[in-house]
This record gives C-alpha cells, structure tokens and sequence, in this order.
C-alpha cells in the first residue's frame, strides 16, 4: 500500500471511530502569525482551523486590504498583490474591471486557474466548463483576501492554481447606521464613487455597497462605464447558528481598442485602429449560508449558490492585426451562464486516544446549463450587441452550443496533532464530471473572389464522463511559537473548458484531440518571525503539468504556419518563493515607523516530453526567471507614504519558445519590464486622503498577448498614471 492510499485509510478509520473516542474538549495550538497586536505585518498567514475549514501544513497568504497602501479603487492588483510571492499579473486596463492573475506558469487569464470565490461561494462562469472571473469585488468592499496554494485542490476544486477568497466587510457589531463615501479621480478622465452601509438592530444586520466607475482609458478608442452593487444580511438566531444571504449585480460596458503586432508597439504603444469593439458583462451571483456550531465539538454549514450572468464580445478581430477595420460587419460571441450550487461541510475536533484531531468531511453538488452562441454582429460603430443573422447569411464563424454540466464531489482532511509541536494533515477529493457538449457549427467554402461555394452545417453532440479520486498531506513542524516548517503534496485536474473546444478565432486553430489536464504540487517551507521584527515565509515548490494546454506553431494543410491550441505535452516548473518583510524603525503605536518588504521568485521551467519536434527542453510560457516586488512605507501618527518597486524578466507566450512575433501578435516574447509606484494616505476617524502616481517612471510594457478579446495582439499596459481619493464616514 502506498503513503497516500494509507493517508486515506486513516482519514477514513478516524472519521469512523472518531464520535465513539470523543473525549476532553479539543485545544487549538498556538498558530504561527506573522502579525501581532502591537506590530501589524500586512501579510498574514490562516489559522490551522476556521470555520469549517482545515488549512494546516498548507502555503496560505492573506492579504489584508487595509494595510497594502494600494490604489484601491483602481483595483491596482500590482499593489494589492505585491507580499504574494510569485503572481504574474496581466496589467492591461486603469480601472481594475477584470482580475488577471496566474502563478508558477499558469496562465493569468481571467484568473482561470484559480478557484475563485467570494465569502466561500464560487463567482467564476463556471466553475468546470468555464472557470473565467468577469466578476471581481471592488477592493474598497474586501476586508482580506485569502490565498490557498495548489493544496486547497481537496477542499475548494481540482485546479492546479489553488483558492483565492474574496473576504468582504461585515457589517459592524455596533448598533445604529454607517455610512462610507469614497470617490476617486484619476487620470484619462477616471471617475469611481464608491457608497457602502452598514446597520444593526436586534438580531439582524446588514453591510451594502454601490460603486459606479468610468472612464476613458489610456488608449484611443477606449472607454468603460461601470456599476456594482452587493447586500450582505445576517440574522443570529442566538450565538451559536446565524443565516446570511448575499446578492451581487455587476453591469459594465467597455470599448476595446484591440491588439497591436511588435512593430506597431515599438511604433506607438498607445495606437488603436479599432474604434468598433466592444465588451459586455451583466452578473448576478446569489448566495444562502447556514452557520451552525452544534457544540464545542461539532460545526456545520450549508453553502447555497446560483449565478445568473451574460458576457458579450463585439468587434473586427483580423488576424493581421495590422489591417485597418473595413468596417464590414462584426463577430459577436455571447454567453449565457446559469449554475446553482450547494456545499455542505462538518468539522469535528476531538481527542482520538490522547490525539487532538479535527476531522473534515464536504460534499459539493454543482450544476450548470450554459450557452455560447457566435455569428455576425451589426456592421455599425456601437455596442449593438443583437446578431444580424439576416443581414449576413454568409459569415464564417457562426456557432452555437449548449453545455450542460453536473460535479458531484466528496472530500475529507484531517488534523492528527502528533504532539504539541507536529501535525499531519492527509486528504482526498473525489470528483465526478459529466460534461456535455450539443450544438452545430457552420463550415463555409469561398473560392478566390471571396464567393460562397459551399455552406454546410456541422452537427455535434459529445458526451465525457469521468469520475476520479486526487489525494494529499500536509505537515506542519513548530520548532517554536515563531518558526514553523510546512510541507505539503496534492494531486491537481483541470477540466478542458468550451472555450478550447468550439470557438472560432482568426487567431489560431484547435486541436480536434485536446484533453484533460493533471498533475500534482509540492511545496516545502519555513516560515515565522524573528525578532519580532522580520516575518519571513520562504518555500520551495514543484509542480508536474501533465497534457499542459498552450500553443505551438504548426504548419496548415495549406502551407501556411498558424497557431495551434492543444496539449502540447508534459512539463515541470519548480522553483524558491520567499516573502521578506522587515520593521526598519519603531518608536512607539503612532510614532515614526518605517518598514520595507522584499518579494521574489525564481523559477524554472522546461517541457519533458511531447509529440512535435521542438518542443521538448523549452520552457514553459507565461514563467519569469525572476519576479520581484519590494518596498517601503513610512508612517507618522495619521499619515503614511510608501514606494513599490516590481521587476519581472522575459517569458513566453508559447511552447515554441517564439522570440518573434506573429501577423496577429499573439505569439513571442514578453520583454522583462519594471514599474516604479508611489502612494500618499492621511487618516482619521471621520474622514481620510489618499492619492498616489503609478508607474512614475512613464515605462512602456506589455504583460500580455491576448489570443482572442480584448485582442488578439500585445495588450499594452498603462503608463503614468494617479489617483486622489476623499473618504468621509458619517
């Protein structure tokens, strides 16, 4: 029998046993944290146990929002981010609409994969088929933001990624009403008005937000107008079992001014020639949880989730991104989301023979019905976004799809406290996939006068079910109050989505045999603080990517060389992640305090096998060598200062290692690039200023090659920008 097969037995023999063996009341260890009452650190680490969940032995980050000195209604994620080791972040818009972030080679797009929730709930599309956020909390709404690296596949989803949780603010536990206003003016005509309340009376209280934003947009060709708006009620029925329900509407319409190639970015990175693409999001996320502590033992919760969301991409996407927009008409792409959701947990905390165990058992039923439709949008200049069937019979790239999809999964973890000092954390998930695919697709024939030869309709119904078992431990060593060594393994899966599989894209072609998926991740670290002045979080990780999805460059039946989506093969990435944050100077609570951070990864990475020639011994895209962020904050009684540095190295952007670009752009390096920022904030109990300057230095970079919206081509990142805001609470 193998070490994870015996984790699993003895999670199992404990779950069993366990309510026969109960015995004295369950004692927590003391938690490594790297803050305290006295002298706050910005980033901090979870507890072993909260809530219903078990993070012992696991890499786990959370940022608390208030300390990161960020330009928060920007939703600047270089500076929300900047104590997370290893984040690779796309940078492409000066509002902070979409969150954009992957980690150790995982593609940053939409945060895909990652499981992303909001309060414990999932908030992506879907969370198998689709698992792209258009939807990301303002951070002026967020409390913390908590991160679980790829260990929190056994309780929170299979991907590779891990969890990021959007924590947002509670209502406050006095009584009577709050109300905050923000508003925020920025460069490019940036206007952000953010409201929140929040009340108590009796046993029931609320917290409420409302944030409008708008803008132009760095670029020509650009502009966004936003609205959000969230309610969180809670009601205790007494101190041990409460019900909160939440509802969260986003609406925002953007105008995209489309990719550029390498030369034209050398040229003027801030050029457009598309004035007629546009981008649409309405979501509507609702949420029912139940929250019982049974007793000094027993605590349940029951999650119930539904999203109820469409997504619009509107615009010219020629392959050359170079050609100016004949003004013909439009591709269209909408989508349709609609899944609910309901996941159940019960921990338990109890002696097992003189062992302090906590013992976790889930279940998570999930099920979505989604639609993606592609054909001919209008051939007018606004954000039409109504097909034009009729007006157009002979376009192209016309589809339409349903996707219905059922995940029943199952999962367990458990705490075993060898001693006071050491624990042991075994795991498994099990997942059972349906996924469904029916629809049809048009294949159209033109001869070289751009004449219709031939238009057949293609139908297709395809049907994958899957069913498998992804098992894992963890272990925590404390050598003292502040010092723990941590190590963990867990197997990943991630679920080919119906984006890989049926849209049409000028851009590039998909592999008809694209699959699954899988792998594991590893990690080994330290982490406490010394001195009561350094907090340190070092780590070194392994990641196996099998049947890793990317792009090569593939010659076509035609002769032409095109880009190809597909497996492209296995691969390892591996690398030191470290977090250095120091307290430089302290003469009292609200003396002079000067503190200073050193973020940085250094990663490496290389295919191991695949089927095209070329492939094996490159490295893996979307990986800096080198990612560093560092800083300092000075602080005097109410007002604070603080500069950020960030510096990523080159990566790629396909398996081929291309060092050139494309027609489209969409393919080739990603040249290394630093950013300077700085930020302002002064603070008292009724009202506060802040203000700051991004990117002081004016750089001209890019972090991205879209393959399809907002492109395809490099997406240019925003030069200097700033930001004033006036805070007043009433």
């Amino acid at each position: 029998m193998n070490s994870h097969n015996l984790n699993f037995c003895l999670f199992i023999f404990f779950l069993i046993i366990g309510p026969s063996l109960q015995g004295q009341e369950f004692v927590e260890l003391n938690e490594v944290d790297v803050s305290n009452k006295k002298d706050p650190f910005a980033l901090k680490k979870l507890k072993d146990i909260e809530g219903t969940s078990i993070y012992a032995g696991k890499k786990t980050e959370v940022v608390v929002v208030e300390n990161t000195n960020a330009s928060l209604a920007l939703n600047n994620a270089r500076q929300l981010y900047k104590r997370v080791s290893g984040l690779n972040i796309y940078q492409n818009d000066d509002a902070g609409l979409q969150l954009n972030i992957g980690g150790r080679g995982l593609d940053p797009n939409r945060t895909s994969n990652f499981s992303t929730r909001q309060n414990g709930y999932d908030i992506s599309a879907d969370v198998l088929g689709y698992p792209e956020s258009y939807y990301t909390p303002p951070a002026e709404s967020l409390e913390k933001i908590e991160i679980i690296r790829g260990a929190a596949s056994l309780q929170y989803g299979s991907q590779f990624g891990g969890l990021i949780n959007f924590i947002t603010k509670k209502p406050s536990k006095k009584k009577g009403i709050r109300i905050k206003q923000r508003s925020t003016f920025g460069s490019n005509a940036m206007l952000s008005s953010f409201t929140s309340i929040d009340s108590k009376k009796n046993k029931f209280s609320f917290y409420t937000f409302f944030n409008f934003k708008r803008g132009k947009g760095f670029r020509s060709n650009t502009k966004f107008e936003s609205r959000n708006i969230f309610f969180n009620g809670i009601y205790d029925f007494n101190e041990n079992f409460d019900c909160s329900f939440e509802f969260t509407g986003l609406n925002y319409v953007a105008q995209q001014p489309g990719g550029l190639n390498d030369r034209m970015f050398s040229e003027n990175p801030l050029q457009s020639n598309r004035s007629r693409n546009w981008f649409s999001v309405n979501w509507l996320l609702y949420n029912l949880k139940l929250n019982h502590r049974i007793n000094n033992y027993n605590t349940q919760t029951l999650n119930l989730f539904a999203l109820d969301a469409d997504r619009s991409a509107l615009g010219y996407r020629s392959n050359r991104v170079d050609q100016l927009d004949p003004m013909i008409e439009r591709d269209l792409i909408q989508g349709y989301f609609n899944n609910w959701g309901a996941e159940y947990r019960f921990l338990n905390k109890q002696d097992i023979l003189g062992i302090k165990t906590g013992n976790l058992i889930g279940i998570k039923l999930y099920q979505s019905n989604n639609v993606n439709i592609q054909g001919p949008g209008s051939d007018g200049t606004d954000a039409n976004f109504d097909f034009y069937y009729d007006d157009f019979p002979a376009y192209q790239n016309q589809s339409q799809y349903i996707y219905p999809n059922l995940n029943l999964a199952f999962f367990g973890e458990n705490i075993l406290y060898i001693n006071e000092k050491t624990s042991i954390t075994p795991g498994f998930r099990f997942e059972f996939i349906d996924t469904k695919s029916n629809g049809s697709f048009s294949k159209m024939l033109f001869d070289g006068a751009n004449n219709l030869i031939s238009d057949t309709t293609i139908i297709s119904q395809d049907t994958n079910t899957r069913n498998f078992i992804l098992l894992g431990v963890g272990v925590s060593h404390r050598k003292t109050n502040e010092i723990e060594f941590y190590a963990n393994f867990s197997q990943n899966y991630r679920s080919v989505t119906f984006a890989d599989i049926s849209i049409v894209n000028p851009a590039f072609s998909i592999n008809p045999d694209i699959t699954d998926e899988k792998g594991f991740t590893g990690n080994l670290g330290i982490k406490g603080i010394l001195s009561g002045k350094l907090s340190y979080d070092i780590n070194y990780f392994y990641l196996s990517y099998q049947d890793r999805i990317g792009f090569i460059q593939k010659i076509q039946q035609d002769g032409n060389v095109k880009s190809e989506r597909g497996n492209v093969g296995n691969a390892r990435i591996f690398g030191f992640e470290s977090l250095l944050e120091y307290i430089l100077l302290k003469k009292s609570e609200r003396g002079t305090k000067i503190t200073t951070f050193l973020n940085s990864a250094f990663l490496n990475s290389e295919y191991i096998s695949a089927e095209q020639n070329g492939i094996i011994g490159n490295e893996v895209e979307f990986i800096p060598k080198a990612n560093v962020k560092s800083g300092i904050t000075y602080s005097y009684k109410d007002f604070s200062g603080s500069f950020q540095y960030t510096f990523l190295s080159q990566q790629y952007s396909d398996a081929t290692n291309s060092l050139e670009s494309n027609l489209s752009g969409v393919i080739g390096v990603i040249p290394n690039y630093q950013i300077l920022d700085f930020s302002l904030s002064y603070k008292k109990e009724k009202y506060s200023l802040e203000s700051g300057i991004n990117n002081i230095l004016d750089a001209s970079y890019f972090t991205r090659r879209a393959t399809g919206y907002p492109g395809p081509g490099i997406i240019p990142s925003p030069r200097r920008n700033f930001y004033v805001t006036f805070e007043f609470n009433f």
